[in-house]
């Protein structure tokens, strides 16, 4: 009977038991090395000799500035609302513009699509520097 009853103490404790034996950590170990830098080797420099006269270097062509005003046909915005006017002339290249009440009241033009281009300067079709100043003089729609 002795032995009966230590059956069931081995089936248990075999069943507790890991079913795959650890195994040791495996260790990696990862060595790098830099690439040695590889010398080119300089040619030695021309030694002077009697019959190579000394060249004189050719004067290099002076850069050539660059064109700070270039010119392009000016708009006709004569009857267009002020900002359309406005918005004309700068895509057509011209950012130098002025405005001025027509009337002569020396009213400013804070809200320019409620007035009307009747005049400008230079005249619209003509060639001018994209520097140049524009003048536009403009009134009130309905005035």
């Amino acid at each position: 009977m002795r032995v009966l009853w230590c059956v069931p103490v081995l089936l248990l404790a075999a069943g507790c038991a890991d079913p795959q034996p650890s195994l040791p950590a495996a260790t990696v170990t990862v060595t790098a090395s830099q690439p040695q830098p590889t010398a080119t080797p300089t040619p030695p420099a021309p030694t002077p000799t009697a019959s190579t006269a000394p060249t004189t270097p050719t004067p290099a062509k002076p850069p050539t500035p660059p064109q700070t005003s270039r010119s392009a046909v000016v708009p006709a915005v004569v009857g267009l609302n002020h900002q359309l006017a406005q918005d004309t002339m700068q895509a057509a290249g011209f950012y130098y513009l002025t405005e001025e009440d027509a009337t002569g009241q020396g009213r400013l033009l804070v809200n320019d699509r409620n007035w009307v281009v009747v005049t400008q300067s230079p005249e619209g079709g003509t060639t001018a520097a994209l520097d140049s100043k524009i003048v536009l003089r403009s009134k009130k729609i309905g005035e």
